[in-house]
């Protein structure tokens, strides 16, 4: 069996959180949003359609835990959730906590401005909490 390749991008760009029944979640490193991403570890995948019905609803089951985590922890006004894959062809899911004061609201935040990157104490502890919810999700039954 092949071992699943983070792409290099996503992998310049995040830090590890845990690895999900399915999907490895990472924290993007952009401090002024609680952003998370969800990359299935299936190599080769681009789409959701190309997973199987198990997986599909997998995803779908760890992206529901992760939004609902994330705006129960960071009081979002709302969940930005997309698969883009225009830069980075790999199949992966944003979620992004917005608020009305975030610099980019209304708009998306793709493309808003550069990403201003966590201090490491801040990343670590950041990183913590998350993995720490995750962690006891898991533990459950997801």
């Amino acid at each position: 069996m092949e071992s699943f390749v983070l792409h290099a991008r996503l992998a310049a760009d995040c830090h590890l959180i845990t690895e999900l029944p399915l999907c490895r979640a990472l924290l993007f490193d952009d401090s002024r949003y609680p952003w998370v991403i969800l990359v299935p570890r299936h190599n080769g995948v681009r789409e959701i359609f190309e997973l199987g019905p198990d997986d599909r609803r997998r995803l779908l089951d760890e992206s529901c835990a992760v939004g609902e985590l994330l705006m129960r922890t960071f009081d979002g006004a709302k969940l930005n959730i997309g698969a883009l894959g225009n830069l980075v062809p790999q199949l992966h899911l944003h979620h992004v906590v917005r608020r009305e004061d975030d610099p980019a609201w209304p708009g998306p935040v793709w493309g808003h401005s550069a990403p201003q990157p966590y201090a490491p104490m801040a990343r670590e502890q950041r990183v913590a909490l998350l993995r720490s919810q995750l962690v006891s999700w898991r533990q459950s039954g997801s």
